[in-house]
């Protein structure tokens, strides 16, 4: 592709190269190769890719955890850069389409077959913001009560939507009113996390947090933590050290025509666009701790459910600790001069069995130096624990035993994007799948010699997604880079472990607000 001098100080002002921007061209051209899954991770069929837990191991990985974890330095990866636009989405289309002069609230809500805008006014007095919205309707003096039942809705939504308002579209999703406590304390996601923090990702009383949110957010996350920090360290003992970053201009990529050619906007320069939360493995990358807990910002519970919630972080913390001691000690034994065959045997059951790792067919052919290369490639690698919950139904991405080009298979986290729909083989398979990924990682990211790995190492490019975007009414495919803990985790060594639907509380639309764990229950 020839650019033009204008065109190449934008690449170089973004801190791409023409290589990569080229590249990024011929993927749109050759089009991203459809992920292989072999099968689904499940627990049905005996130890088939996702650990269960019983009462024994949880108490068993909880001590562990509680016992270690003053050794090791803590984290707490919180993606929060997302704006709530889409969780107001049914009630956008509610301000543009409805005329109270034509017709009433109820026959617009049955004629449209509206649930959402059904469940929101029923559910309006316990969202946390209602107060909010009645005060500031009282200030531009409208007497919210004497308004009639359409006027109500439409009032109520307009003063929350709009811009001159409370601009709750607009603004980030962590410092919206999430939950409404009996003292009126209203909480937003952000402050629930630090809660959370205390209770499983501090070391001696200091908790550190990383959030990752838009540059021109900054100033209100840090005005927040400076609203809330006193009463949050009084009420859990604990200091946090807050640290933010933003998504990297160079991991933008190029949006081009139907016809994969640059899209050029009105001022002849070229679209680039924010790659999706794949690009956040450049954030992960540059920040140092022994476990990082990573969780999206919408993933929180009222205060009630927190000890639950934070039982099953210790398991899955515990298990990673486990996991990688025995890790180090047999990268340690790799080290030596010989090898037994007692201990070829026992490093590879503890592959096989505890680390779900599938060797390959040929491995028993090797000699032993080959052997040991084989076992070191394997086992020297980041290692994530997931937690996953029941699938019901949730749209998203899920674990799956995938095929590689060799016919070597691994665990994986997949996106439905990520699958071939018109192969019957492969959709049957998806249609197998009985977890659903919540996005509760915990993650070992340094190796036996506590040097941090270049987790940009460890990424497939194969893995990234195409899509169709619209820009000022005109047609376009994007490119999005491998997805966070898709494949940007691809080549780390992965752990799925069955965690109770408790720790899956995501607020992707408005009323999800009304559902129990956001609510204080009475």
């Amino acid at each position: 592709m020839s650019f033009t001098f204008e065109d190449l100080k934008q690449i170089e002002n973004k801190g791409l190269t023409v290589e990569q921007v080229n590249s990024q061209i011929e993927l749109f051209k050759s089009g991203i190769p459809f992920t292989n899954i072999a099968d689904a991770a499940t627990i049905e069929k005996g130890v088939n890719g996702i650990i269960s837990l019983n009462e024994e191991s949880i108490n068993d990985n909880t001590s562990y955890f509680d016992a270690n974890k003053d050794k090791h330095s803590i984290l707490k990866f919180v993606p929060a850069s997302g704006a709530a636009t889409r969780m107001f989405k049914f009630l956008y289309k509610f301000l543009k389409d409805y005329h109270p002069s034509k017709e009433s609230l109820n026959s617009f809500i049955n004629k449209n077959n509206l649930r959402d805008l059904a469940l929101f006014i029923v559910g309006l007095e316990k969202f946390p913001f209602y107060q909010q919205v009645l005060d500031n309707l009282k200030q531009r003096n409208i007497d919210y009560y004497q308004l009639s039942d359409n006027d109500k809705a439409l009032y109520f939504v307009n003063t929350m939507l709009n811009e001159d308002q409370l601009n709750f579209g607009n603004s980030p999703k962590g410092l919206l009113p999430f939950h409404k406590y009996k003292s009126h304390h209203i909480s937003t996601a952000f402050e629930e996390h630090l809660y959370e923090a205390a209770l499983y990702a501090s070391v001696n009383n200091t908790a550190e947090l990383h959030f990752t949110i838009s540059e021109k957010h900054k100033d209100k996350f840090s005005e927040e933590f400076t609203r809330i920090e006193e009463q949050v360290e009084k009420d859990t003992g604990v200091s946090f050290n807050i640290s933010f970053s933003y998504q990297h201009q160079s991991t933008d990529t190029i949006a081009v025509t139907f016809e994969d050619e640059p899209f050029r906007q009105e001022d002849g320069t070229i679209l680039y666009r924010p790659s999706g939360h794949g690009a956040l493995i450049k954030n992960l990358n540059q920040l140092d701790a022994d476990v990082i807990f990573i969780k999206n910002i919408d993933n929180v519970v009222v205060k009630q459910y927190k000890e639950e919630m934070t039982k099953y972080k210790k398991v899955l913390a515990g298990i990673l600790l486990k996991l990688q001691t025995k890790a180090f000690e047999y990268m340690q034994c790799l080290d030596k001069e010989k090898i037994t065959e007692a201990e070829f045997t026992e490093i590879e059951t503890f592959l096989v069995e505890e680390m779900s790792i599938k060797i390959s067919r040929e491995y028993h052919k090797y000699l032993d130096k080959y052997k040991i290369e084989y076992l070191r490639e394997k086992l020297d690698r980041p290692i994530r624990v997931c937690g996953m919950v029941k699938n019901e139904g949730e749209p998203g991405g899920g674990p799956f035993w995938v095929k590689d080009e060799f016919g070597n298979q691994s665990l994986q986290i997949v996106e439905s994007a990520q699958i071939d729909l018109n192969n019957k083989w492969q959709k049957d398979k998806l249609s197998n799948a009985t977890h659903f990924n919540p996005v509760d990682l915990v993650c070992g990211v340094k190796n036996y010699k506590g040097e941090k790995y270049n987790l940009e190492d460890f990424v497939d490019q194969n893995a990234a997604f195409i899509t169709n975007k619209t820009q000022n009414g005109k047609d376009l495919k994007a490119l999005e880079l491998p997805g966070l803990w898709n494949g940007s985790m691809a080549f780390w060594n992965t752990i799925f472990v069955e965690v109770p639907i408790i720790t899956f509380n995501p607020v992707k639309t408005v009323n999800d607000l009304l559902k129990a764990p956001h609510q204080i229950q009475k």
